[in-house]
């Protein structure tokens, strides 16, 4: 099986899980007290958690609007979510061996179209609003740990449970904690990318990549029947 035919089917099967997200965020708007800041970035699980709430607390109050104008998620997830997410380092991941290849003010050009690329990918993901339940796993210690991964289950019914998980690493300079990837039933939102855009990457440049992102971008954002009843 060749590269592109591979990322080709990790995009269909994480397309296919995409709309999990949500749920899974959803979920942890009714589990996480109201006394959680999202400024409280020292501890993963506690972040995840916070930062979802206040999202879905926007979304609740803003549903006539974004009813309207599907387009307000990008601003929710740019305001809300973005800045807990470290795009730069995904961006990093995505590209590889290729970060060291390319001229770095390409290199810089990569980075801000792939920050809203991302901002695109969890919009439509948003638009994905759905009623499931999540069962997280325990809390871990995560004393001198730079890398953690935030499990958990989702349940609907009776389909299969739906496994996923949120990669959360600290920042050597701020000492934040931010997220990173999502796996969804084993699928890494990163790997994916990178598997997608490797053999373009080596066969056309980046400059195909980033054409191709900014195209995925300017596709707008259309909600889920559930989210626009």
């Amino acid at each position: 099986m060749t590269e592109a035919v591979k990322g080709n089917n990790l995009n269909k099967r994480f397309d296919k899980l995409n709309k999990w997200f949500l749920s899974i965020v959803t979920a942890m708007v009714f589990m996480v007290p109201a006394a959680f800041a999202a400024e409280e970035q020292d501890d993963p699980y506690v972040m995840i958690n916070s930062v979802a709430s206040l999202t879905f607390e926007r979304i609740k109050k803003e549903k006539d609007l974004i009813k309207e104008n599907p387009e307000l998620l990008r601003t929710v997830m740019e305001e809300e979510l973005l800045p807990y997410i470290d795009y730069r380092f995904s961006a990093f991941k995505v590209l590889g061996k290729y970060a060291n290849k390319v001229p770095r003010e390409k290199l810089l050009e990569f980075v801000s179209v792939f920050r809203e690329y991302l901002i695109t990918s969890y919009a439509v993901a948003l638009g994905y609003y759905d009623d499931q339940t999540v069962e997280f796993a325990p809390a871990l210690d995560f004393d001198g740990r730079s890398d953690v991964t935030v499990r958990a289950v989702i349940k609907d019914g009776d389909r299969p449970d739906i496994k996923v998980a949120f990669k959360v690493r600290k920042d050597r300079q701020s000492d934040q904690w931010q997220v990173y990837d999502m796996v969804a039933e084993g699928i890494s939102l990163l790997t994916s990318k990178r598997t997608e855009f490797e053999s373009i990457l080596r066969q056309d440049g980046i400059d195909k990549v980033i054409e191709l992102m900014r195209k995925s971008i300017s596709e707008p954002i259309v909600l889920n029947e559930k989210l626009d009843k």
